[in-house]
């Protein structure tokens, strides 16, 4: 019996195999009352909203989508721990909704029959029947709900029908006593659950447990052979506890009853006994609409080239569509920046405020679109069916890099930004896989490192032109780069899966769902929760990171140092422009050379803050790239933001820090001082074409990049991973900067 539930208080979970209609179905259920998180500890994603029905209020949890509560990965334990209120910072289930889809009823009552199992209040949602009806099945629902025991409730959950009777029917389970459902398995199989129940609760050591394992789950127990479950409940006493459960396997399996194959036989044999009189299937199907469409989407050659077609779209539509978003965006911060330098005194507040808070801010924003557009189309393929698709059409490709086909996306997501690929990888169930996906994202070339390669290439590799004007030499450097991420990350994959991720590609076992129209609600849902999430979670780290890079840059801040050998130039320049009149000949070369005085001051401050004195410290570390301390500090000034390099280069060459490259005055401006910029007063030249294509390799490897390792510490619940991910790219980027410096230099000599 279950425990007397909350007569005012209910926590309902949403539990169903991939592809039923469970995240339609939670939408209908609790509109726009959802947030998303981590459960504690874990990287398992939790989706939670509110419902308030007759007096009652409902907390509803959307688990992930299970084949079965068979705990062999994190997210399925995480199921069986809620189910069970076992997980730390989760209360206790007072009821269940089980999903089901109507057109795949056997294979769907195998899960059915687990949940039964747990002596919850369980109502059953038979949805998608319009599906069913298309493959010319029809059911008995009054007979199945008399022999499972619990109410069975027919709906069409992208259509919102049976809504207010699933409601009904949760609000009356949840007051009436739980029937116990009898046990599929063998009577063999149950004398070694008796026993096993009694020697674990006969253990000195399970004493002090606050109650004894619930019977079904010392079944999981005796059926886990991998050891998942058992690891997870027993850290301590796997090994004592090991060598019984295999004694008590050896007994069933001279009986006929191999663990854990008699539990599919047992469950297969309930459903198929269940539905008896209950099903009534055509003799043979004909083909759907779905069927048809796959016979074109899943062809080796058309379904690659419609699916190639597809990912061009999205992937010019991240940048394209993006782009005004991001420019109005980008206004936007720029207007509030003005507004503030205007109404506030010079000073570290107003720099603080204008420099750190806004510009940390806008730098979280400015990705947003490209975000919210990709993951606009990851939610329609993925709500129609066609992300099914797609993973199976990859799968050859991606197996060879010891991935599966569902890392694809994320990856190729990463081109226009690390951040959304990354998100990206929730659509991979297999944590190493996942893992690894997120690991590599970073080296695919977003463009936050275009800034970077536009200003270098344009002014270091020469313009030249190949095959009649069709191939550049600058277009086959920038080419190169882009291919330079996309090697590394194949051979980093490789060898993280041979590694530190090290196992067995699981084989891509996928069901293709049918097909349907995708609900414009569970789209909206999904858009509006990843970005918020990344303004929640990741923004408030960029935003922490952008603070103490401005006080590294600002402080100490000494003007009495700094602007004591300007002061009598701009005292003169001052005065001479406050005596020239608005219409004078002469005024605005007087502007022109103020404006410059004044860049030269900004870049003295930057050159004695913390942040100048920090490159100048590792002036020897980054001398065998080629580089000298300015560069250093560009670099260093640039871990918010990759982009930000080209900024901080205006300001250390005297040319201010809203340097955008947009008008050919500040490019020829820029281009001129990197060009004859010379290092420590000598003659000699810092930047030439291996400086530059050193510079442009550690970028093109490094993971220079605040909003990236946010993330990554967002989807793995953890620093280690974020810190590993720095580490061994910048450890990449300075090897590859090394090589390219020297190599060069060794051409050149």
């Amino acid at each position: 019996m279950s425990r007397p539930p909350q007569p005012t208080e209910l926590t309902v979970a949403l539990v169903g195999n991939p592809n039923t209609g469970k995240s339609t179905l939670f939408s209908d259920l609790v509109g726009v009352r959802q947030r998303v998180g981590n459960y504690p500890g874990v990287t398992v994603e939790k989706t939670t909203g509110q419902m308030e029905h007759e007096g009652r209020h409902y907390e509803f949890v959307d688990l992930p989508g299970l084949y079965s509560l068979a705990p062999r990965s994190r997210d399925e334990m995480v199921a069986v721990d809620l189910l069970l209120g076992r997980h730390a910072g989760s209360g206790h289930v007072d009821a269940v909704i089980c999903i089901v889809d109507a057109s795949n009823l056997e294979r769907n009552l195998y899960l059915v029959s687990q949940v039964l199992e747990l002596g919850l209040p369980t109502v059953i949602a038979l949805n998608m029947l319009d599906v069913a009806k298309e493959h010319g099945i029809s059911l008995d629902i009054e007979r199945l709900d008399r022999r499972l025991g619990v109410p069975v409730v027919a709906t069409q959950a992208n259509r919102r029908i049976g809504i207010a009777e699933l409601k009904a029917a949760l609000a009356r389970v949840s007051v009436e006593p739980v029937r116990p459902h009898p046990t599929p398995f063998p009577e063999a199989f149950q004398q070694e659950v008796d026993r096993l129940e009694r020697l674990l609760a006969s253990r000195p050591e399970n004493a002090d447990r606050n109650r004894p394992l619930p019977r079904w789950l010392v079944e999981r127990l005796l059926l886990d052979v991998d050891g998942y479950l058992q690891e997870a409940l027993f850290p301590d006493e796997s090994d004592g506890l090991s060598g019984e459960l295999q004694a008590a396997r050896a007994r069933l399996a001279e009986a006929g009853c191999e663990v854990p194959g008699v539990e599919t036989a047992a469950r297969y044999g309930w459903a198929k006994e269940t539905l008896s009189g209950v099903l009534t299937e055509p003799s043979q199907y004909k083909p759907t609409v779905s069927d048809r469409i796959d016979r074109l989407l899943t062809h080796r050659v058309w379904g690659t080239l419609i699916f190639a077609v597809l990912m061009v779209v999205m992937f010019q539509s991240v940048f394209v569509w993006a782009r005004p978003l991001m420019g109005w965006i980008d206004l936007a911060m720029s207007t509030i920046d003005a507004w503030v330098n205007g109404v506030m005194a010079e000073g570290a507040l107003r720099s603080l405020l204008a420099d750190g808070v806004v510009g940390g801010v806008g730098a979280v924003l400015v990705f947003l679109p490209q975000i919210l557009i990709l993951f606009l189309f990851i939610a329609i393929m993925e709500d129609c069916g066609y992300m099914a698709r797609a993973a199976y059409l990859m799968d050859k490709m991606m197996v060879r890099v010891g991935l599966s086909g569902k890392s694809f996306i994320p990856m190729l997501s990463s081109f226009a930004c690390a951040v959304p690929g990354i998100m990206a990888a929730r659509v991979i169930a297999d944590e190493r896989d996942r893992l690894t996906t997120i690991l590599v994202a970073p080296l695919m070339t977003c463009s936050a490192r275009l800034p970077i390669y536009a200003l270098l290439i344009a002014v270091f590799i020469p313009n030249r032109s190949y095959l009649g004007g069709l191939i550049s030499l600058q277009g086959i450097t920038l080419a190169a780069l882009y291919l330079l991420g996309i090697v590394t990350a194949v051979v980093v994959a490789l060898a993280l899966r041979k590694t530190a991720l090290r196992g067995k590609t699981p084989p891509f076992l996928m069901e293709l769902p049918t097909y349907k129209w995708p609900s414009a609600r569970t789209v909206f849902h999904r858009v509006w929760q990843r970005g918020w999430l990344f303004i929640r979670c990741a923004g408030t780290m960029i935003l922490a990171v952008s603070i103490l890079v401005w006080a590294a840059m600002y402080y100490p801040h000494r003007a009495d140092v700094v602007e004591a050998p300007f002061r009598a130039e701009k005292q003169q320049l001052e005065a001479k422009l406050a005596a020239l009149g608005p219409e004078a000949a002469g005024r605005e070369e007087v502007a022109a050379k103020l404006a410059q005085l004044n860049h030269e001051i900004l870049g003295a401050y930057q050159r004695q803050s913390f942040l100048g004195r920090l490159g100048r410290l590792i002036e020897p570390a980054v001398k065998p790239l080629g580089w000298d301390w300015k560069i250093g500090c560009a670099v260093i000034a640039s871990f918010p933001a990759r982009e930000v390099v080209v900024a901080t280069l205006g300001v250390i060459y005297n040319l201010g820090e809203d340097v955008d490259l947009e008008t050919e005055e500040e490019t020829t401006q820029l281009h001129a001082r990197l060009r004859n910029a010379t290092r420590n007063g000598t003659d000699e030249r810092v930047f030439n074409v291996p400086v530059a294509l050193s510079i442009m390799v550690f970028f093109a490897l490094c993971a220079q990049c605040a909003a990236t390792l946010a993330v990554i510490k967002r989807e793995t619940n953890s620093w280690r991973w974020p810190a590993f991910t720095f580490t061994y790219m910048t450890t990449l980027a300075y090897l590859g900067a090394l090589i390219t410096y020297q190599v060069g230099m060794w051409i050149g000599g």
